[in-house]
């Protein structure tokens, strides 16, 4: 069954959770290197069960709308395809390309399911919109070799999201790096090159070697009367 069948949007009255349930408090997770708007970032699902002692054969991951592109890092032990759909309208991405689709799922297989209680991770490198204090939601649907579980829950306004059974696996932007750096610039001071006391030791040193030339030079005069 195609994925987009699985996903349950937020404001259903129910949440799509077929077959068997996973223990809770053991739920796929995800953990980005960086929160930052408009960066790009590393995401780490993580799957730490089976669907209650079934192995774990296929995780289908949602990528939010807001997101165009995705690159899957790859898995000895897993399979990785992308599933792509069309966008509405086309778009302009930073190069000046018109963009037409997406990465909308990223799906992991094996042949060898991970069994239960051992835990694996996937990395997907994606560029994070521009929208601070945005949540985005990645639903995904585990499929074990009996049963699987649709981690689709997404908390509404106002609810507590670790009221959720099934709560998807999500990413909170933050604002953007290096936001107010030039603010504080502008109240600091700015910080002493030592070029004005460079030139002040230097202009001394100069006299002071002149200096000594010039005596060298009578030294040498009054030996030769001498002599």
């Amino acid at each position: 069954m195609h994925i987009r069948r699985l996903l349950a949007p937020p404001a259903a009255a129910g949440v799509v959770v077929l077959a068997l349930a996973a223990p809770a408090g053991a739920h796929v997770t995800i953990t980005p290197d960086t929160t930052a708007a408009g960066a790009y970032a590393v995401l780490t699902v993580s799957v730490p069960h089976g669907c209650e002692g079934s192995p774990t054969r296929k995780v289908a991951i949602q990528i939010p709308e807001e997101i165009l592109a995705v690159t899957p890092t790859r898995n000895a032990l897993w399979q990785a395809a992308k599933e792509k759909e069309q966008l509405a309208e086309p778009v302009t991405d930073a190069h000046g390309n018109e963009i037409t689709e997406r990465d909308a799922v990223v799906v992991y297989t094996t042949r060898k399911p991970l069994p239960d209680g051992y835990r694996d991770a996937f990395e997907l490198s994606v560029q994070l919109p521009d929208a601070e204090g945005e949540t985005l939601a990645f639903p995904a649907i585990q499929t074990c070799t009996r049963g699987e579980t649709a981690w689709t829950e997404v908390a509404a306004e106002g609810q507590d999201p670790h009221a959720l059974e099934h709560p998807a696996p999500t990413v909170t932007i933050t604002a953007a790096e290096g936001e107010g750096h030039e603010e504080a610039a502008e109240g600091e001071t700015e910080p002493s090159t030592g070029s004005e006391g460079s030139g002040t030791l230097g202009a001394v040193g100069l006299g002071a070697g002149v200096l000594g030339l010039l005596a060298g030079g009578a030294a040498l005069v009054q030996v030769r009367r001498r002599g």
